[in-house]
């Protein structure tokens, strides 16, 4: 069916502005800061980690232990003889976290497709919220102290929290199109990085108070983030009565065809371009594609792949900077709290810039490719990094910049490149079961890697850690390589095309 010239999409820049509503300012805004407080959430165990530690050991090893404490009441938080084997517990809990969260991803992208995307979102936040309190704030109000019920909680919290990151990347993929989606992306993407920024914040406000209340800080606020997210999210431009997001991309030029930046099927008719991926005319609700056919779309298992050596990295920035602030250069815990945050300011200006960039190339594999290399180079720097906060914060905002940006990208433009490719246009959805599958794979990476870093820690030294992002980094590259290879044959037979015309 033609689409009324109205609706036609205009060039990136201009069709972005003009098709810009206050519905997608406030879908923008909800989904951002839905994602931002589970991450916050996230931010606070990472964040507390030295305070937990020194309540899970004895008190003749912890010199900041209260001197009036009862022996009874102290002996029941004593689960480990050093700080050692707490912080190798820590790490558990951390790999126990992401391989449920991976596991749930897969699961929660299937689910995200089939069901009402805003009942799933809202419920992970509220439910992971009260595990979080829980977790964190009950056990230490009871005072009640045990390994495996911290295991049990923190794989439900993995599972829950995967509710969030298919459903917010589906909502935002109905509601912004190809026009200006890598800098929309690249914007929106920074939710993460806020949430840290956020989750330290308050961390650092309320842990003179006791790490408890951390928890509880940040739980409360996700919860009521759940809540407003129930009530206000709209999940698709057809529950105010605008135009499907298909009617912006129809009819497009052969020319534009040509610099999709993933693969797009050249051999399709225009006619059958003309096809939303969300709903057609005669079927109210799509019928989602099948686990397997996500993973047999191009591109999918490559990025997924690359996604689990770079998550690895980014995540291990993530969960242990500010423990390795603290004990690599003795700063106190609030110091390397709020100094860690400049990581996720690099990953935020990163993943605008880059997703810009990629949008004017209308390529993506390029853009990543040139920020992984020089991603090699500043962990390199970084490993020797002086004892100077200021240079330190200087070169970790550089650091996060390289790689903050590139995980941005894959986790959420192009992810949404992938679920929406001319192969799966039609009467299928594919977004959120992409977005799973690209996110899950990464999340295993990413949980291998925590019990890796606090492995390595222990018994070669931190150095040796940054010797393995190093190679996971490179890796990354390695996985991409014919992604890369294939966009830029295109850019410069598109170079080649634009001289003869001259």
């Amino acid at each position: 069916m033609a689409v009324p010239g109205s609706f036609r999409r205009q060039p990136a820049s201009r069709g972005l502005v003009s098709h810009c509503t206050h519905h997608h300012i406030v879908v923008f805004l909800l989904t951002f800061f839905s994602y931002s407080l589970l991450h916050a959430s996230r931010k606070t165990f990472s964040n507390v980690k030295v305070s937990i530690s020194k309540q899970w050991t004895p008190s003749c090893l912890n010199s900041t232990a209260p001197e009036l404490r009862p022996y009874e009441l102290w002996n029941s938080s004593h689960l480990f003889p050093k700080a050692e084997e707490a912080t190798l517990f820590l790490g558990t809990l951390d790999t126990i976290f992401l391989f449920s969260y991976a596991v749930g991803l897969f699961v929660s992208g299937i689910v995200g497709d089939r069901l009402n995307l805003r009942w799933v979102l809202s419920f992970g936040m509220c439910s992971s919220a009260l595990v979080v309190f829980c977790f964190g704030t009950l056990t230490e109000w009871l005072h009640f102290y045990n390994k495996w019920f911290y295991c049990c909680l923190w794989v439900v919290n993995g599972l829950l929290q995967s509710t969030g990151w298919p459903c917010v990347v589906a909502v935002m993929g109905n509601w912004f199109g190809k026009a200006g989606r890598g800098f929309v992306f690249g914007l929106w993407s920074a939710c993460a990085s806020v949430g840290n920024i956020l989750g330290a914040f308050l961390a650092s406000c309320v842990l003179k108070y006791g790490y408890e209340y951390a928890f509880l800080v940040t739980a409360s606020v996700q919860f009521a983030g759940g809540v407003i997210v129930f009530f206000g999210l709209l999940t698709s431009p057809k529950e105010v009565g605008l135009p499907e997001l298909g009617a912006d991309e129809d009819e497009v030029s052969v020319e534009e065809d040509a610099n999709r930046p993933l693969m797009g099927n050249d051999d399709v008719d225009d006619d059958d371009r003309n096809y939303s991926i969300q709903a057609t005319d005669n079927d109210d609700q799509p019928k989602a594609i099948g686990f397997f056919q996500a993973c047999c779309l191009p591109g999918v298992v490559l990025y997924s792949l690359a996604y689990a050596c770079l998550k690895l990295v980014n995540y291990s920035f993530f969960f242990w900077l500010p423990f390795y602030l603290s004990n690599n250069f003795g700063w106190k815990e609030a110091e390397a709290d709020q100094l860690s945050i400049w990581y996720d300011v690099g990953g935020i200006i990163g993943g605008t810039i880059q997703g810009l960039i990629s949008d004017v190339l209308q390529k993506r594999a390029p853009v990543l490719a040139v920020s992984l290399l020089f991603a090699v180079g500043s962990l390199f720097g970084y490993s020797r990094s002086p004892n100077s906060k200021p240079i330190n914060a200087v070169i970790m905002a550089i650091t996060g910049f390289f790689i903050g940006g590139p995980s941005n990208m894959i986790s959420s433009a192009i992810s949404a490149d992938l679920g929406r490719q001319d192969l799966v246009r039609g009467s299928s959805e594919a977004l959120a079961t992409v977005t799973g599958i690209v996110d899950g794979t990464g999340s295993i990476g990413a949980a291998v890697g925590q019990y890796l870093v606090s492995l390595i820690q222990e018994n070669l030294g931190w150095m040796w850690v940054f010797y393995v992002f190093i190679l996971m980094t490179s890796s990354t590259i390695l996985f991409i390589s014919p992604l890369i290879v294939r966009e830029m044959r295109l850019l410069l037979h598109e170079r080649r095309l634009r001289v003869l015309a001259e």
